[in-house]
């Protein structure tokens, strides 16, 4: 177990106690205990890789989440699903809240989630085994998975290298229409956060992920995760947000990003470009036409 500070242990103890409340947490109280509940605290936490979402990290995350139906694989004690309800946009908007099913194979992080979001459905259970649970299809996956050679039950599909981030993707694939994840950068099929552009680049276990499975992994929106690197507990580590349309399969499909916009402004052109059919030059009148509008 981790040495907390005295400040982060008294923490801790109140978020505890508000967790053993017989009754619903207020969302001032779930705010609470998701700052200051310790993953630390738990004396496997290291070992199981668990290192809860920073919340700005999470709130970014959630733009890339669509749909009405969620799963949050490796859901910790709930950060992602939280920032990814949409609870107030939703609402505004006269929809109904998401569905949102929660699997994490700690029950002390369960007991924890079920407290910060009692209208999801928890599942304590072993992500390789989700498949096989008859959850039925999802929008959109997502998950900040224990990362690196953990140890795991077997093998998802037909991945099988040691890294548990993609064993995760590749679960996800098979429930889900759409993923959106938090890996480490040298996971990830190209470099972007804390680097002064982006470039496509695969190691040896990127590429075995991409040609087993066939699944492309993008940047999404583009997220610079870099800014967040100190609001982890206990580790820096740099990491991408991977977006993966489940119904692209080819490695070839995976999408070229926008790359960064360059340091001077790009000066655009003093006419609009229309996007139409070039005229019949035997056409005089539309010819005429188009000179009168330029």
């Amino acid at each position: 177990m981790a040495r907390l500070s005295k400040e982060a242990a008294k923490a801790h103890e109140k978020a505890t106690a508000l967790v053993a409340l017989d009754r619903d947490l207020t969302e001032t109280e779930k705010d609470f205990v998701l700052d200051n509940w310790q993953e630390a605290a738990s004396a496997t936490h290291n070992l199981a890789g668990a290192f809860f979402t920073p919340e700005e990290l999470a709130r970014d995350l959630s733009i890339e989440v669509h749909g009405d139906r969620i799963i949050d694989l490796c859901a910790g004690i709930g950060r992602l699903a939280y920032s990814c309800r949409d609870h107030w946009g939703r609402r505004w908007n006269n929809q109904r809240p998401r569905e949102i099913v929660c699997v994490e194979q700690n029950p002390d992080y369960v007991a924890v989630g079920r407290k910060i979001l009692p209208e999801a459905t928890w599942i304590c259970a072993d992500v390789l085994t989700v498949p096989t649970l008859g959850l039925g299809r999802f929008d959109t996956a997502i998950s900040n998975p224990p990362f690196g050679a953990i140890r795991r039950s077997g093998n998802a599909g037909a991945y099988t290298g040691p890294k548990f981030e993609y064993h995760v993707i590749a679960i996800a694939s098979q429930i889900a229409e759409f993923g959106a994840f938090i890996i480490p950068q040298r996971s990830a099929p190209f470099r972007y956060s804390g680097e002064h552009y982006y470039r496509e680049e695969r190691d040896r276990d990127c590429s075995r992920f991409i040609e087993q499975t066939g699944i492309a992994m993008g940047p999404g929106a583009g997220f610079d995760t870099a800014i967040y690197r100190d609001r982890w507990r206990g580790v820096s580590p740099r990491v991408e947000v991977v977006c993966c349309d489940f119904e692209e399969t080819a490695p070839a499909a995976v999408p070229q990003p926008v790359p960064r916009p360059p340091a001077l402004a790009v000066v655009a052109p003093s006419r609009p470009v229309i996007d139409m059919p070039l005229p019949d030059p035997g056409d005089e009148q539309l010819a005429f036409d188009l000179g009168a509008a330029s």
